[in-house]
């Protein structure tokens, strides 16, 4: 049996390891590890909850700890790029965890919050910098972080920035980057897309697959509950409070309907609160600390969250509105069953989402258990699945029409609650909404 020792991970990381309870490696951290201590590259394939984070932060970690040097300031060792706030976040408080016994410097550095402060903090040199793509660049550009004495590139959900339209940003830092360094890469999948950015970015990479590509995590429980969308509220408080459903995740598709469901939810004695593009950064913080802390019993989401919630126990996720694209449901319900845990993923149907069903369902070629709750069900049945037809692949999102206002467009889609960008009809550029 592997064992992190075995792995021959210095004794301080060993140490924060048994102190946060982490007793095995997980499959990814097994066959990532070794290669990254080594200084290979690696092109790794992990969905969320595999262990993925600490796959690449103990390595660098052990890494940096063993060829110490004096980071110059504005300089930077070790460099993390991720699509979200949230998760940036979660990646940093990781880097902390691991590397709490090493005298190291870590920074943390995205849009949505005041610059100066992170600009001040990054004069004394960094060891290792997470960053989102966006507020990198714009640092860059006042000279606040340097690339001399970068060592290694991470590129973390690089499959989801790629959807997110940070094509142009990853390509602008990257060539801004020393020619000799190593690079890893992490994606939820190998596509064609992912394919193509590693040519240019990855030298003779170590592969690694942990999961295949858009299979859904086994010890997730499905169910679906077929309702009419007016009663979709009602039955997602009956279920919670009959079933006594704790720290539940529940995903909607746009800002405005999290807020709405927010406040029934409320109303009805649960408590809730949302997260989404509209929400400051310190309120978006502070409810996902509450959430944690079991402060609050819901999280209503977009799917800005989708990827950024890292919550060991999260029990229950239930997707109020089914997502436009189908492989956006692998990553919502990846939210739970995380670290070998189970976990319960419910969704609410209406006929008027049969298209989006049948395009999961096609993807995970599973039809998923329908079940029904006495007064919820709905006027009209919802069609099975013809699982022998092919998931139509989603379409490639357009490329941005211009980088102004990374801050507000850093960590979302264009849109969250159409899959493609909007067009405007004057020929004027779009106007960037928040993230």
């Amino acid at each position: 049996m592997t064992t992190f020792e075995s792995l021959g991970l210095s004794a301080p990381l060993l140490s924060a390891l048994a102190k946060n309870n982490y007793t095995a490696p997980t499959p990814i951290q097994e066959q990532a590890i070794g290669p990254i201590m080594d200084g290979r590259d690696i092109m790794a394939a992990a969905q969320t909850g595999t262990g993925k984070t600490a796959a690449f932060t103990l390595p660098i970690l052990h890494r940096l700890q063993a060829a110490p040097k004096k980071v110059s300031s504005n300089q930077t060792r070790t460099l993390v790029l991720t699509p979200t706030r949230e998760l940036a976040s979660q990646i940093a408080d990781n880097v902390e965890k691991y590397g709490s016994g090493l005298n190291l410097k870590y920074n943390l550095v995205f849009g949505g919050v005041k610059i100066n402060p992170q600009m001040m903090k990054l004069r004394r040199g960094t060891d290792v910098l997470i960053a989102t793509p966006g507020r990198l660049l714009d640092l860059y550009q006042q000279n606040a972080v340097k690339f001399n004495e970068l060592e290694t590139l991470v590129l973390d959900e690089a499959d989801r920035m790629l959807d997110m339209g940070f094509i142009r940003d990853i390509k602008k830092i990257i060539a801004l980057l020393p020619k000799k360094r190593q690079n890893l890469l992490f994606s939820a999948t190998f596509s064609a897309e992912i394919r193509e950015l590693a040519k240019n970015l990855v030298n003779d990479p170590v592969e690694v697959t942990v999961t295949p590509p858009n299979s859904t995590v086994d010890r997730i429980e499905q169910c679906l509950y077929p309702v009419d969308k007016n009663k979709k509220s009602a039955l997602l408080v009956h279920l919670i409070k009959e079933k006594k459903h704790t720290q539940t995740l529940v995903f909607c598709r746009t800002k405005h309907g999290a807020n709405r469901l927010t406040t029934t939810l409320n109303k009805k004695g649960i408590t809730a609160a949302a997260i989404h593009g509209n929400k400051s950064q310190n309120v978006r913080t502070r409810a996902l600390a509450d959430f944690k802390d079991n402060q609050i019993q819901v999280l209503v989401a977009t799917d800005i969250a989708a990827r950024g919630i890292d919550i060991a126990q999260l029990p229950f996720v239930v997707n109020f509105d089914l997502p436009n694209v189908a492989e956006d449901y692998v990553h919502r319900i990846g939210r739970t069953g995380r670290a070998g845990r189970s976990g319960l993923a419910i969704s609410l149907v209406s006929m008027d989402e049969g298209k989006q069903l049948n395009d999961i369902e096609r993807l995970i070629k599973l039809n998923i258990p329908r079940e029904s709750v006495e007064g919820f069900k709905p006027s009209q049945q919802l069609g099975e699945t013809d699982l022998s037809r092919a998931a139509k692949k989603p379409k490639k999102p357009k490329k941005p029409r211009n980088n102004s206002d990374r801050n507000r467009s850093e960590n979302k889609p264009r849109s969250e609650s159409k899959p493609r960008p909007n067009k405007s009809r004057s020929g004027n550029k779009p106007k960037p909404r928040r993230a």
